[in-house]
């Protein structure tokens, strides 16, 4: 029988302690008075421990004692018996917890006063020398601030160029831009520096649009969504705003701004502006009533060009390139086809778009010109795709391509058809080699087209979309020979009964074939040619074939 139970801890002498003893009774079978005893501190503190007070046994409690040590090292914490011949009790946990000294405590408190200062006065320095940094620089910039661009709506003037002296990059020219400033690489952009007086604020850009109102939306291309939009001035346009991953990026923007600031022609569509602020990549251009070549030939609801119109347009799609060609600078679209002509509101066509436009490098190696794929397939050039080379001639088959469209309509390629239709080129001089160019002709055009008009027409498709670029007419032949088509749809040729050289077209989807004269011209033309025949009296007589058709430059 235990009367007296002492534990004794090693300690720091002269130290206050905070002690916790954990009680539970667990042996008892009942609850009783003499179950009571003592605890006791280093033999000075004695607390009574009743387990009989407890609600019931084996309920958990605990006392607290605090007590500071002697100069022996030793915390002793004792249980007795309050009565002679008992057990001295039981004590089922301890915990003793040092009480720090006032002098540690703050030790540690000005460490970390100190730490959070040095990081405090760290981020101080950091944000000096940024704000120090950021006004030198701005400060300099401002010594080195080009005159401000006049914000203009009207359209630029024909050409625009300068010193070459620090010249920038000339995306068009794959050479350096001509500006009239110095270039600074930190504090210009190659926009600010072309100094083209086209420069127009967000703000106005934005109030243009209605706040780029869904409602004003008018079209959306791989560059970005297209506005309609009401000018300061009343007149209207269309406003490009690039969009995040559109995969066209800052040189195609400048290349655009450049070409078009170059060039002037009825069938280019015409740049008012851009804007550049806040990273933005906006175009302003002339609005054109009727949108693109496309949608009116398949696709909508849009109606139907006459073959007359259709011819009219290509003749414009044409002169427009053929401008940008022969032009002392030599530009090749690199783009050409039906969504990038558009119509205004008399459907006189124009070229857009010249966002993967170059610099036609003469008298040079034409590897010069273009590495890179680009375009649109369905019309990229075979010889393009084989040998990376992009001429003059890689728009002409492309605008062959175009021509297919206008008179089959329907898309360069159109993957839902059967596999040998799918590429329209490919389909189209097919059907031209085997004499079935009906099964391809647009249906809404049966009955409208001169035989010899068309045959015409297929001829300058088969010359555009030959397979070695050498081999296909410039786009100056092209316009010829359209016109020589357009004169042959207007005044159709007259033949006598006894002369049975026919061709027939064929009624889509119908019995009926319409038989009309055979043509056959020679490469070459006077004006006013006549065909005589004199009678057998010696009366000179004249059956008039061609009359009044300019064709003596037909190709």
């Amino acid at each position: 029988m235990l009367m007296n139970v002492t534990w004794s801890f090693k300690v720091k002498n002269k130290t206050k302690h905070f002690i916790r003893a954990h009680f539970c009774d667990i042996l008892s079978g009942s609850q009783s008075p003499d179950s009571d005893f003592y605890l006791y501190v280093n033999g000075r503190v004695r607390k009574n421990v009743n387990p009989s007070e407890q609600i019931r046994l084996v309920t958990p409690f605990y006392i607290d004692v605090v007590d500071v040590s002697d100069g022996s090292g030793l915390l002793n914490v004792s249980i007795g018996t309050k009565e002679p011949r008992k057990d001295a009790g039981f004590l089922n946990g301890l915990e003793v917890m040092e009480f720090l000294n006032k002098s540690d405590s703050s030790d540690k408190s000005s460490s970390l006063v100190y730490i959070i200062i040095g990081c405090v006065a760290a981020g101080l320095v950091l944000v000096l020398s940024l704000l120090v940094m950021f006004f030198l620089k701005r400060r300099r910039s401002k010594k080195k601030k080009p005159e401000e661009e006049a914000t203009v709506w009207s359209p630029v003037d024909l050409y625009r160029g300068g010193s070459s002296d620090n010249r920038l990059f000339d995306p068009v020219y794959n050479s350096p831009l001509r500006t009239n400033r110095p270039f600074d690489p930190v504090h210009n952009s190659p926009l600010r520096n072309l100094n083209l007086g086209l420069k127009i604020a967000f703000e106005d850009i934005r109030r243009a649009t209605n706040n780029f109102d869904p409602q004003w939306l008018i079209g959306k291309g791989g560059f970005g969504d297209v506005y309609k939009a009401i000018l300061p001035d009343g007149s209207r346009a269309a406003i490009k705003r690039a969009k995040t991953g559109s995969g066209q990026g800052i040189q195609e923007f400048q290349t655009e701004i450049q070409v078009l600031s170059r060039i002037r022609h009825k069938h280019l569509v015409s740049l008012k502006g851009y804007c550049d602020e806040n990273s933005e990549m906006i175009l302003v251009y002339e609005y054109m009533e009727k949108g693109t070549l496309k949608e009116h030939l398949y696709g909508s609801d849009m109606p139907s060009l006459t073959w007359k119109q259709r011819l009219e347009i290509c003749i414009g799609a044409a002169r427009g390139l053929h401008y940008l060609h022969s032009g002392s600078e030599g530009i090749i679209h690199r783009d050409v086809k039906t969504t990038n002509i558009l119509l205004d509101e008399n459907n006189v066509a124009k070229v857009a778009d010249f966002g993967l436009s170059k610099l036609a490098v003469r008298e040079q190696d034409p590897v010069n010109i273009s590495m890179n794929i680009k375009g649109t397939f369905g019309y990229l050039d075979p010889e393009y795709l084989q040998t990376h080379i992009f001429t003059e001639k890689s728009d002409v088959y492309a605008f062959g391509v175009v021509l297919l469209e206008v008179l089959c309509a329907r898309p360069a390629l159109a993957h839902d058809l059967p596999h040998e239709e799918v590429n329209l080129a490919e389909w189209a001089l097919f059907c031209l080699s085997k004499g079935i160019v009906d099964e391809v002709l647009d249906t809404k055009l049966i009955g409208q087209i001169e035989a010899s008009s068309l045959r015409k027409f297929m001829e300058i498709v088969e010359k555009c979309l030959r397979d070695c670029g050498e081999e296909r007419p410039s786009m100056g032949d092209v316009i010829w020979d359209l016109e020589y088509v357009l004169q042959l749809h207007m005044t159709p040729v007259q033949r006598e009964p006894h002369e049975d050289s026919t061709m027939t077209i064929s009624g889509v989807g119908g019995g009926n074939s319409l038989v009309v004269p055979r043509l056959m011209v020679s490469d070459s033309f006077s004006e006013n040619s006549f065909v005589q025949k004199k009678s057998s009296d010696g009366d000179s007589s004249e059956t008039q074939v061609f009359s009044q058709l300019k064709i003596s430059e037909a190709r």
